[in-house]
């Protein structure tokens, strides 16, 4: 059964894909089947930059105990970032 848990953030960033680098606008995030992952559920990733079309994609399915491992460790690194003064707080916001 699908979820339709989803929901799509404005980012600011680059992704990598099958034609190079390109700027990243958009983040769709849901917990829904995955397309290849061998899990009945996932946390999908897609960052994309919508104006560029289908080709500006980068996909990730994470299963659940990675998905929050993942965001643990982001908000560890980022909190390290902001302790030893490299980030202003409030400055990682989308363009």
């Amino acid at each position: 059964m699908c979820t339709m848990i989803a929901t799509q953030i404005k980012i600011a960033g680059s992704g990598k894909g099958a034609n190079g680098w390109f700027t990243l606008r958009e983040a769709n995030v849901s917990y829904d089947h995955p397309f290849e992952a061998p899990f009945e559920h996932a946390l999908n990733l897609d960052f994309v930059n919508e104006s560029m079309g289908v080709g500006a994609r980068v996909a990730v399915e994470l299963d659940v105990e990675s998905a929050r491992q993942l965001v643990a460790t982001i908000s560890e690194i980022l909190a390290k970032a902001e302790a030893g003064g490299y980030v202003t707080p409030g400055t990682l916001t989308a363009r």
